[in-house]
């Protein structure tokens, strides 16, 4: 089955029609896609606790099919994503209950090339809180290096009290064009 949110035509439609199109908002259509997916499943018989016990942490962009990209099946990992693919404080939260209450013992930190955080600021929240009048209490944690920004991640992981298993903490960026992992190599 497949898992686009593309009409069923393979076109896509324009950003002022997404919200409606004549099937349907898109979340109808993933809606109906579910009742399909719902009508052949079979529940596995999993529990929550990743069989690999890894915790990939990557960034929320829409190229990046994890599952493929590092041939992982179903019930293998916990993914948590954010836009970046930064660790804050809740990827910390997330990770922590991973590797505390579900067993996971690896971290690998995931950024990509030409991640939409490289082309805007911190004034972001600025700019949101001229237009809405109230400042985000999150930072933006936009950089212009991922590589720079993979080790910061991995350095937030390995520093963290709340980890029981920071040893196996790994970093990379994915290229969007080649679909290869390059991995960074931790600061000295």
């Amino acid at each position: 089955m497949s898992t686009s949110a593309h009409s069923p035509s393979g076109s896509y439609a324009p950003a002022a029609d997404q919200a409606r199109t004549p099937g349907g908002t898109v979340t109808d259509r993933l809606v109906e896609a579910n009742v399909r997916y719902a009508a052949e499943f079979n529940d596995p018989g999993m529990d929550a606790k990743p069989v690999l016990r890894v915790a990939v942490v990557a960034c929320m962009d829409a190229r990046l099919d994890l599952h493929d990209a590092l041939g992982l099946s179903l019930g293998d990992c916990h993914t948590i994503r954010n836009a970046g693919g930064v660790v804050t404080d809740d990827v910390i939260r997330s990770l922590t209950i991973s590797q505390r209450a579900l067993g996971t013992r690896s971290v690998i930190l995931i950024h990509h090339t030409n991640c939409g955080l490289e082309s805007i600021t911190e004034e972001f929240r600025q700019e949101l809180e001229a237009e809405v009048g109230q400042r985000p209490v999150w930072a933006v944690e936009a950089y212009k290096d991922a590589d720079q920004d993979v080790r910061q991640s991995m350095q937030r992981v390995r520093t963290s009290p709340f980890l029981l298993h920071t040893d196996d903490v790994r970093g990379f960026v994915f290229d969007v064009t080649s679909g290869l992992l390059r991995e960074i190599l931790p600061s000295s």
